[in-house]
């Protein structure tokens, strides 16, 4: 069995960015795997090359590389993030009274997008809920441990005097009205039952995560009074279930270059990628005996590649002569720049723990079903 040299190794995982192609993006029949080479598992030397680096976190915005896997791995991440890990969204919606310009079925669509938080153990303790069907009309029965009841009342009424103002030719809605803008913050959790200890306010009441949406606006003598029911679900079966707002990944770029670039050349070069990409540096004596072209030219500025992970690959610099042949642009096959935006139901982090948790639940069911086929 033959060893691929480093330089063989990278050049088998470079994915390489011509001004209108892309070239080695064809896989083997099995990815990873080369005629001639000792491919097979190895748990240690996964651990060891198998990595998770985190460049950027907030509780709704994550941004990380895992390094090292396949294509199939980090595709099932981002399906599972998208589809399969549960959260809380409004299901049902009684309207009692509706009198503002929104149509019922509209309104309650907009209730239903409305994202949800609260007590994350709360949600994990909350049983599935399935609906009435034809076969069983007598499921589906709601109660505190799988559906939670929230209320919207709200109303428009006149300002002290201010239908004197309105007549005297005020606009200003604010200076006129009460109650005119309905938001999201107005909606009202009514616990019931356990509801009272597993979403408490101190482990967390279920409320919108972004108190300032804005569900209608109406005026003096419109209303509005509504129960809704949110139950547990799963993007699978509808987007508003999906607990992040997009979940992405893309290839590591890299920029090699192969020619010394400088003076104005190095400026313009540098304009050709997002802000922070290619820096400015000077010309050494060291790079003069290394690159005779640059003999006299010390102190002069160079273009150096600063962060390529910033780089969108856009390819701008191919479209210039005067770059061609002075730089090769390309993508890390094993290398994915990953994502998260949470809706905020969930913390960017602790979704991608949840998706790892779910992906092994599913080589769980797998190993289980060979074991019963092999019997």
């Amino acid at each position: 069995m033959s060893t691929p040299s480093a330089q063989e190794l990278m050049k088998r995982k470079t994915l390489g960015i011509g001004p209108e192609t892309v070239t080695n993006q064809q896989s083997t029949d099995f990815p990873g795997h080369w005629p001639g080479e000792s491919h097979e598992w190895d748990l240690d030397y996964f651990k060891e090359t198998f990595n998770v680096e985190f460049h950027k976190h907030s509780p709704t915005d994550s941004q990380f590389s895992l390094t090292h896997v396949d294509t199939s791995i980090a595709n099932a991440f981002r399906r599972i993030l998208l589809a399969e890990i549960p959260t809380l969204a409004i299901e049902d919606v009684f309207i009692y009274q509706n009198t503002s310009i929104i149509q019922d079925e509209v309104l309650a669509q907009r209730l239903g997008l409305i994202p949800l938080c609260g007590s994350r153990d709360g949600l994990r303790a909350m049983t599935w809920y399935s609906k009435p069907t034809d076969d069983d009309p007598g499921s589906g029965t709601p109660s505190d441990s799988n559906t939670v009841v929230l209320r919207l009342e709200a109303e428009c009424t006149w300002q002290e005097g201010g239908l004197q103002r309105a007549v005297a030719g005020e606009t200003d809605p604010d200076k006129l009205y009460v109650g005119h803008n309905v938001y999201a913050k107005d909606i009202v959790f009514k616990p019931i039952g356990a509801q009272a200890d597993t979403f408490s306010s101190e482990r967390g009441a279920i409320r919108s995560t972004n108190p300032e949406i804005l569900i209608c606006k109406m005026r003096p003598g419109q209303s509005i009074n509504l129960s809704m029911h949110a139950i547990k679900g799963i993007g699978q079966d509808h987007a508003k279930f999906s607990p992040v707002a997009t979940a992405s990944y893309r290839l590591m770029p890299t920029i090699d270059i192969t020619q010394p670039i400088i003076g104005a050349d190095a400026k313009k070069f540098a304009r050709c990628f997002p802000r922070g990409v290619i820096a400015l540096d000077t010309v050494t004596a060291e790079d003069a005996q290394k690159h005779p072209e640059l003999k006299g030219k010390e102190g002069v500025s160079k273009a150096v590649v600063a962060n390529a992970m910033n780089d969108t690959v856009s390819r701008e610099c191919l479209r210039h002569p005067e770059f061609k042949d002075k730089v090769k642009l390309g993508r890390i096959r094993d290398h994915f720049i990953f994502r998260i935006e949470s809706t905020g139901q969930w913390e960017s982090d602790e979704l991608f723990l949840e998706s790892v948790k779910l992906l092994k639940i599913k080589c769980q069911r797998i190993k289980r079903g060979l074991d019963e086929m092999m019997k």
